[in-house]
């Protein structure tokens, strides 16, 4: 072998040395989230890039959520009591489709702040929002150790959770809730939304009965999860007057001029289509309502 073969052998490899860094790249957390949190008051988690401000939060003022009143009461006490420091509750926030669940976790977040803002300067600001999504359950003791340190205090947020048969990283939120050695960062309290009571649906919890040795066990390893939520807020279907209190919230809200005969006709028969009556079918209506009239709808931020 010439001395010109030696060396270009005794050296390594470009590519190999680019795959050990990209590796390492992967292994190594995330930065940590420091001044960056000052900057908003929302963000979302994604692993492997930690904490990403959203500036603009979509959500709707809490006086346009109608026939919920008592799970809105329920859930801005505990985040109240939450962001001063003293116990509260993870809540589970289940029920039907379109009633205002997560409409109301960013409502009550923002409702929250402004008032600790309202009583202290030093406070404003203090209750940050971070939503992480369904698919990055399992990256959840990773943001707990990103959270832990920082002076704010957070509420974690998942909408529409549940799991699948095969789905194993529900595990990680048990530990989280209270499973885990370290357990939930005393700077943090978990919401979740999900339209099954128990996170997981009901065929699926009769296959677990039928196929596994110990049926008992099984399903109750999965439902004890939800039992790890101190509070749980259910949403039922509204009736026909809560529907139509609705649809007239966010018409004076937004100003729309409409015949008040003409608007209950033209919303019920808008629910009658849809095939059912909702807080999300209220606003679609809405929507197309203002549109038709050429009514400007900015919700706030």
């Amino acid at each position: 072998m010439s001395e010109q073969d030696k060396v270009a052998s005794s050296q390594p490899d470009s590519a190999l040395l680019r795959r050990i860094a990209d590796a390492l790249d992967r292994l190594a957390p995330p930065p940590r989230a420091g001044a960056e949190l000052g900057k908003a008051d929302a963000f979302i988690w994604h692993p492997g890039r930690g904490l990403v401000p959203v500036p603009r939060v979509n959500r709707v003022d809490m006086s346009l959520l109608k026939g919920i009143e008592r799970m809105r009461d329920i859930l801005v006490e505990n985040t109240e009591r939450f962001a001063r420091g003293l116990p509260a509750n993870n809540a589970l926030l289940w029920g039907a489709r379109g009633m205002g669940k997560s409409s109301l976790v960013k409502a009550a977040h923002a409702g929250v702040n402004a008032a600790l803002g309202a009583k202290d300067r030093k406070l404003a600001g203090l209750l940050k929002l971070v939503e992480i999504h369904r698919e990055d359950i399992e990256s959840l003791p990773e943001l707990m150790t990103v959270l832990r340190p920082q002076p704010y205090r957070f509420i974690v947020f998942c909408d529409d959770l549940s799991f699948d048969a095969e789905d194993t990283s529900y595990k990680s939120l048990k530990a989280v809730l209270e499973g885990g050695i370290e357990g939930r960062p005393e700077n943090v309290i978990l919401y979740a939304t999900s339209n099954r009571r128990h996170l997981m649906s009901r065929d699926m919890m009769e296959n677990e009965r039928s196929t596994a040795i110990n049926p008992g066990e099984t399903v109750e390893e999965k439902v004890s999860l939800s039992d790890r939520f101190g509070l749980w807020l259910g949403f039922h279907r509204c009736s026909q007057d809560e529907f139509l209190a609705m649809v007239d919230g966010y018409v004076a809200h937004f100003r729309i001029p409409v015949e008040p005969e003409t608007l209950r006709r033209e919303a019920l028969e808008w629910a009658t289509t849809r095939g059912s009556r909702s807080g999300r079918v209220a606003w679609q209506f809405v929507q197309d309502l203002a549109g038709r009239l050429g009514v400007a709808l900015r919700t706030g931020g």
